[in-house]
């Protein structure tokens, strides 16, 4: 599947869908030449961690675009292979890693060239160990947060789902902030290391986003609806009646929808009581489905829609599956089909998406529904009483994960126990 992809947006689309590489490898490029680094040296549209995956493929140069991105790639696939490990060890792991892998396939060269495909095996590794190492789980968030943003929402349900959130959430989280923004300090860049908050504030409403889908569509139509190219960050976006408030509010919007999707999670959390505490797979799905929701805002309420987004849905859904958790069947089909429709629209017939082709237009339009559907199903989820699930357990015992996570029982160990040990009950 990596080769695949690799052979598709490195070579074959690689001007299409490998840009964001190549502008890597020139920054890169800058800084070893010249001495001249973003943040350190000029606001930035990333956050500072995100130079460390951008110098790894520079082990092969910077001189030429092919061997860096075929560096890339690699160092994606290695990422990838230690999170497909991680997850193989779960109970349910092979159809979380099927699952996964055709996602990154239907998502296409965007799943894997740009810098969401760093974060997210860290992701899905920081997923697994919620419950058993909070600790290194916030510092693996907290680290993605510092490439691409997004990881850090997870820090939401990990701090709720904690025992002892301030010691085994937030100091951990703290700690990578105070490495990343000494290291950034010693280097001189210390006033520009929150520059890529300023940089997002000046796009306008980019055409895929989902706050973009009724101009999309009226575009058709009318020409008061028109897309450009935003030079400076190099996007295409959309101009008409009302887009421009439109993209103001969405900055308001998302703190607010955030923090409304914290407020939800904590009443969830109230909600359950003592059985929160005494069911690990109860926990899990908060932490899961929390993840998913805080995924879902930041992409429904984001004036950006980049194809990559698609990305910060997979790892609650894959951990999920690796656990066999149930009611997440839909929400992988959803998820995976929102990433088919992505690859459509981009890259191969982005083209018709900036001219204003109708098929196009309307299947990226549905996918933007569909997603703003699945954040109300997680909502509405969520709402629903625990307790009263027909897949609780009949007897009222605790339901509990397999731990510790090895596959194959011994051959004299009774049916569904792990490794020998007495068989543990699971919410399925």
């Amino acid at each position: 599947m990596h080769a695949w992809l690799t052979w598709l947006g490195a070579v074959l689309l690689a001007e299409q869908s490998f840009g964001d590489v190549d502008l890597y490898r020139e920054w890169v490029r800058d800084g070893l030449r010249l001495g001249w680094w973003p943040v350190v040296d000029e606001a930035w549209v990333y956050p500072a961690a995100a130079l460390l995956p951008m110098l790894v493929p520079a082990v092969v140069g910077t001189d030429a675009y092919l061997p860096y991105a075929l560096a890339w790639c690699a160092l994606v696939a290695a990422l990838n292979a230690v999170a497909v490990a991680a997850l193989l060890r779960r109970r349910h792991g092979e159809t979380a890693v099927l699952w996964w892998m055709t996602f990154l396939l239907l998502l296409g060269p965007a799943a894997i060239g740009r810098l969401d495909a760093v974060v997210a095996p860290l992701s899905v590794l920081a997923l697994l160990g919620a419950l058993r190492r909070p600790r290194v789980a916030a510092a693996l968030v907290t680290l993605g947060a510092w490439v691409k943003v997004s990881p850090g929402a997870a820090i939401v349900p990990l701090a709720l789902a904690a025992r002892r959130p301030w010691r085994d959430v937030v100091a951990p989280a703290a700690a990578v902030c105070v490495v990343v923004v000494g290291s950034v300090a010693a280097l001189g860049g210390l006033p520009r290391v929150t520059s890529f908050v300023a940089e997002q504030g000046q796009r306008g409403l980019q055409i895929e986003s989902v706050a973009a889908t009724p101009w999309l569509v009226v575009g058709l139509w009318s020409d008061a609806v028109r897309r450009y190219l935003n030079k400076p960050l190099v996007t295409f976006e959309i101009a008409g009646p009302g887009t421009q408030t439109t993209a103001d509010a969405l900055g308001a919007l998302l703190v607010v929808g955030f923090a409304a999707a914290a407020a939800l999670l904590w009443w969830c959390r109230r909600r359950d009581g003592a059985r929160f505490w005494s069911d690990d797979a109860l926990r899990l799905d908060l932490v899961l489905r929390g993840a998913l929701l805080m995924a879902l805002v930041l992409i429904v309420l984001n004036k950006v829609g980049s194809p990559q987004f698609m990305t910060w849905l997979a790892p609650p859904v894959a951990v999920a599956l690796a656990h066999g958790l149930p009611r997440w069947g839909r929400v992988a089909a959803a998820v995976a089909g929102a990433a088919f429709v992505t690859q459509v629209a981009y890259p191969w017939f982005y083209a018709d998406v900036v001219r204003g082709g109708t098929v196009v237009t309307l299947l990226l339009a549905a996918r933007n529904v569909a997603l703003l559907a699945l954040l109300v199903a997680t909502v509405v989820r969520l709402l629903r009483p625990a307790a009263g699930e027909e897949d609780s357990p009949a007897d009222g015992r605790t339901a509990r994960l397999p731990w510790p996570p090895r596959r194959g029982a011994g051959p004299g160990a009774p049916s569904g126990a792990v490794g020998g040990e007495p068989p543990e009950q699971v919410r399925a």
